[in-house]
């Protein structure tokens, strides 16, 4: 029995259903579609179809993993007790890395919807003064910060189908905004799912809080697929009312999708930032739990400083990582621009599923294995969306990784690996 500090479960199948709602219904539906038209056209239906059934692959993957390996951490877990020490490293400090960057980005899209006039230092402002807030709510319980998602899950719901309602009834709504159909080649649909990808990548957050679940074995399979397929009905009527409402030119061309959709309602305009500000603060609070989690997975075994791996005798959070991340998340904000940074996120979050698939193959029957086409479609589907992704993405992602896999080879010459804790 390991006398390392353990998580409280507190997570039943509805709150696991709800932090994997609030991940995946963040800010990427408000915003993910018009660069999905760019590259595919009304063709964008056929890569939200791809990216949902590699999401589903992946998902289907994450949870028999979860449920074997009820642990904080996710694929970092999984990766290194199927794979061995240096993949389990990998996907962890993809997640990690790339994370981190989609923290900061969220933080930013909250005051850029709060602010849209203000200048870039009162933004900046808004956003760390957005993570030391969330930050201050994740340390005192896991509960609290369920309870802030529910709402934020509520209304982003809500305004989600006020903005498909306005769009499919407004006066230029029609059928014929849906040709030509599908309006884009292989290769712009292949793009456009990799970009669509990233709206569903929450479901990984679940996982990560494998730690925190009450009943794992049974809880995270049931509440991974629940929070997916709600997601994808979600996600389809979205597109189907922006794409009628607007048609696949005016939608690539879009800042704010939703809301030009809405516009025969003018009303709503407003409300449909004001959602987008909120569904963003909601992927950011999955977001820093998600990689606080991973952070002490990999600090319990010594690849990042061991003081991560504090457990709060109190609240039973991990409050040294979460502390760490948003220190972390606020530096980046105030020092650089990161809309850049999504790219090689996106590519991080493809590798990192990737090596969840590969993880889940290796599963025997006994163990709880998917049917084998399931982790074969989903580990074809990472490579094949994270190559399709455009250049300075794939660049900006291979170097990341490559940058982990150094600090992997100089740590195994310079120190001796730490043993992995089992």
């Amino acid at each position: 029995m390991s006398s390392t500090p353990q998580l409280a479960r507190r997570l039943g199948l509805g709150g696991a259903v709800t932090i994997g709602l609030g991940s995946m219904l963040g800010a990427g539906v408000f915003a993910a579609f018009a660069p999905a038209a760019r590259a595919a056209g009304a063709g964008l239906l056929i890569g939200l179809a791809v990216a949902a059934l590699v999401a589903y692959c992946n998902a289907t993957s994450s949870a028999r993993l979860a449920a074997r390996y009820p642990e904080s951490g996710g694929t970092y877990v999984y990766g290194r007790e199927r794979l061995g020490p240096f993949w389990g490293y990998l996907a962890g400090w993809g997640f990690v890395v790339g994370k981190t960057a989609s923290c900061a980005a969220m933080a930013l899209t909250v005051a850029a919807y709060t602010l849209p006039d203000a200048g870039r230092p009162l933004r900046t402002a808004l956003a760390v003064a957005v993570v030391a807030a969330l930050t201050a709510l994740n340390y005192r319980g896991v509960r609290k910060s369920l309870w802030l998602t529910r709402l934020i899950v509520t209304v982003t719901l809500l305004v989600l189908t006020l903005a498909v309602v306005a769009g499919l009834t407004g006066p230029a709504a029609s059928t014929a905004n849906l040709l030509p159909f599908p309006g884009g080649d292989a290769g712009g649909i292949l793009e456009s799912a990799g970009l669509l990808f990233f709206a569903f990548a929450g479901y990984a957050r679940v996982a990560t809080l494998g730690e925190e679940v009450r009943a794992p074995e049974r809880t995270i399979p049931r509440a991974i697929p629940i929070a997916l397929g709600s997601t994808l009905t979600v996600y389809v009527a979205v597109a189907l009312a922006v794409l009628i409402a607007l048609g696949p030119a005016r939608l690539a061309a879009a800042a704010d999708p939703l809301a030009e959709a809405a516009g025969s309602w003018p009303w709503l305009e407003p409300v449909v930032r004001a959602g987008a500000a909120v569904a963003a603060l909601g992927s950011l609070l999955a977001l820093v739990l998600g990689v606080s989690r991973t952070t002490l997975a990999m600090a319990r075994d010594g690849h990042l400083p061991r003081a991560l791996a504090a457990v709060h005798p109190r609240f039973q959070v991990p409050h040294h990582a979460e502390l760490a991340v948003g220190v972390v998340v606020a530096v980046l904000i105030a020092a650089v621009d990161l809309r850049g940074a999504i790219g090689f996120s996106s590519f991080a979050v493809l590798a990192y599923y990737a090596i969840a698939n590969a993880s889940a193959w290796t599963l025997t029957r006994h163990e709880g294995r998917p049917p084998r086409i399931v982790p074969a479609v989903g580990l074809l589907g990472c490579v094949v969306l994270a190559f399709s992704l455009p250049g300075g993405s794939v660049l900006a992602g291979s170097a990341v990784l490559a940058l982990g896999a150094g600090v992997w080879i100089v740590r195994r010459r310079v120190h001796r690996e730490p043993t992995p804790r089992r």
